[in-house]
């Protein structure tokens, strides 16, 4: 069997990367053994169509499960079709979800936990602000991204919701790379 976690780096004590489409690395484990390849995702920047891409390039590596933080209707229904097994909202390190997953604690997902084009602009760099608000806000009332797909209140609660898990992980990662970086000085 084989599972493939989205991934912020290559190897098991990576964090799972909020972003399945967008991710910057899949980690595909055997989960007997913990044998582990690392595959970069030549998807990430893409200008369009990432989730769907990248979902066909997982399901022609032979993998049956996907444990990511989001996973978006596109590449869903992509993998879904292949046979994929889809379960979202997974945080923490590699190592650890795939524990969880193994031991049961973990749910398959029955439908997408984000809208179309949820990872899009949430790479964790620094743009030079030369957007429609020359980077001093959002531009004329924009919606945040995934909101203007939610049809109901609940479900707009749920897209924001897992819009803080995903900042909340890329602010920890941002603070447990500075802590590297001042321990090497």
């Amino acid at each position: 069997m084989k599972i493939a976690i989205s991934a912020t780096g290559p190897n098991l004590d990576a964090e799972v990367d909020p972003r399945f489409g967008r991710c910057q690395h899949f980690v595909v484990v055997d989960p007997q053994t913990m044998e582990f390849e690392t595959l970069e995702n030549s998807n990430a920047m893409a200008g369009g169509g990432a989730g769907i891409s990248t979902a066909q390039t997982i399901a022609s590596k032979g993998v049956q499960v996907v444990l990511t933080g989001n996973c978006g209707p596109n590449a869903y229904q992509t993998l879904s079709a292949a046979g994929v097994q889809v379960i979202s909202g997974v945080t923490g390190n590699i190592r650890d979800a795939v524990e969880a997953y193994k031991t049961g604690g973990l749910q398959s997902d029955a439908q997408p936990n984000v809208g179309s084009h949820y990872g899009v602009g949430m790479s964790g760099g620094m743009g030079m602000g030369r957007g429609m608000g020359r980077g001093m806000g959002r531009g004329r009332g924009m919606a945040p991204q995934g909101a203007a797909e939610a049809t109901s209140p609940e479900q707009e609660i749920e897209v924001l919701k897992g819009q803080a898990q995903a900042m909340g992980q890329q602010l920890n990662e941002i603070l447990r790379r500075i802590e590297q970086l001042e321990k090497k000085e």
